[in-house]
């Protein structure tokens, strides 16, 4: 019995031996793991502390995608609202579109190389970042509307330019790591449903405070309320959880490089130009994603009617683009069909609604009475002749919100490597403001 007893005792001090060396030697990737796999859970129990148990985890992505469509409702979807209006809301559109010149090609440069920031920053930081961005571009234009200060107004684009390639690249990266295979085209949808409505909500705003005006600009109530919305998507940036913290519902979790450094983060984007060359063949469809945004919006909107009208144009174009965006959305996610086959005919109709509404606005553009005179009578919406230009207006929206969802559900297809994600998001935004410049 003592020699069993003996025997069982050095049994297991060597056990123990073993495991600290296998502690010591074998395992630091496997010790790191269960470390972040504690922080995970540190963070999730943080933010469910104050989520109430009826809704979906806070860490899902559900929730996620939710609180960052909501963000972008509150940052670019009140800039959209302002921009919509033509000349920013102003009466002239020269100063915003020397400012959005500033913006686009400042953006241009900065979204290519977007993904490094993202991946190295994190989610939070970079959406808080960008939101401050379209805060402060608000808040030059209202600035400019009593002072003319032109040289604020350009700085607030070239920092817009800089802060929005943030905000688009990790925007675009949560959105299409984020859900599963089967579920991109819904979340892709929904996200650009709930972007849209800030646009729409700004819009009604303007709508309801320009309703009875004789000017041809929006308040200062329509600014305020406008810039309000713009610091608290700011502020809710900063409460979202980090990529590494969230569970999808088939229990699998977004993973990301470990402990990146701004080498192999450059390094990364290097790589993915090298060995992903096919991304090349989407830059020309990047390229044309933006650019018609300056034409519809003042060249159309701004030079034809006055400020009620315009604004209720604006409100309608942005409800045409959620219509447009839930449709091919969840056309894209359709179990009947490959996906595969799914792509090609979106494509089809994607190229067959390109054709049909520019071949309307050439129609509209080489009509007879066409003025560049900024001071001549602007259409009423209660005038005869209103009905055709807006369903070309709303032509537009549809067009704008097929081409991008499509877009962006593309590049989800193409891989679920988040670092590739968040540098194709990048390289999508870049390419994207350069068409806009």
């Amino acid at each position: 019995m003592e020699t069993l007893t003996e025997e069982n005792h050095k049994s297991t001090i060597s056990n123990d031996l073993k495991s600290k060396i296998a502690a010591d030697f074998i395992a630091p990737e496997v010790q790191g793991q269960e470390e972040d796999v504690s922080k995970r859970t540190t963070e999730t129990r943080r933010h469910n502390a104050f989520w109430p148990s009826i809704f979906p985890r806070y860490e899902s992505p559900k929730v996620q995608v939710t609180l960052v469509a909501l963000i972008s409702f509150l940052c670019p979807g009140m800039w959209n609202a302002l921009n919509g209006l033509g000349g920013g809301g102003l009466v002239d559109a020269t100063p915003a579109n020397n400012a959005n010149v500033a913006l686009y090609s400042t953006f241009a440069v900065v979204g290519f190389f977007a993904g490094i920031a993202t991946n190295k920053l994190g989610i939070r930081i970079t959406l808080s970042l960008g939101g401050l961005g379209y805060t402060l571009y608000s808040s030059s234009l209202f600035c400019y509307k009593h002072t003319a200060n032109s040289g604020f107004l350009i700085f607030a684009g070239l920092q817009l330019g800089l802060c929005a390639g943030l905000f688009w690249t990790a925007q675009g990266m949560v959105m299409l790591s984020y859900p599963t295979e089967k579920s991109k085209g819904k979340y892709i949808a929904w996200t650009w449903i709930i972007y849209n409505m800030g646009a729409v909500v700004g819009s009604v705003i303007s709508l309801v405070q320009n309703m009875h005006s004789d000017q041809n600009d929006i308040g200062d109530i329509t600014f305020c309320v406008i810039i309000s919305l713009s610091v608290l998507g700011t502020i809710l940036a900063l409460l979202l959880c980090e990529a590494k913290g969230v569970k999808r519902s088939d229990g699998t979790l977004v993973t990301l490089p470990q402990s990146p450094t701004w080498k192999s983060e450059v390094q990364g984007l290097l790589a993915t130009l090298k060995d992903d060359t096919y991304i090349l063949l989407f830059f020309p469809m990047f390229f044309a994603s933006n650019f018609f945004y300056p034409y519809q919006f003042n060249t159309f909107n701004l030079a034809t009617f006055n400020i009620r009208t315009r604004s209720l144009n604006n409100t309608m174009y942005w409800v045409a683009e959620i219509v447009g965006s839930y449709l091919i959305g969840y056309a894209l996610d359709s179990p009947r069909l490959r996906r595969s086959l799914r792509a090609r005919i979106v494509a089809g109709v994607l190229l067959g609604l390109v054709f049909a509404v520019w071949s309307g606005a050439y129609v509209w553009q080489t009509r007879k009475n066409v003025t560049l005179d900024l001071t001549a009578a602007k259409m009423d919406f209660t005038d005869p002749g209103y009905v055709g230009p807006v369903l070309l207006y709303l032509s537009f929206g549809v067009l704008a919100a097929v081409w991008q969802t499509t877009l962006y559900w593309f590049l989800g297809a193409l891989t679920n490597d988040n670092r590739k994600l968040a540098n194709f998001s990048g390289f999508y935004k870049g390419i994207q403001s350069a068409g806009g410049a």
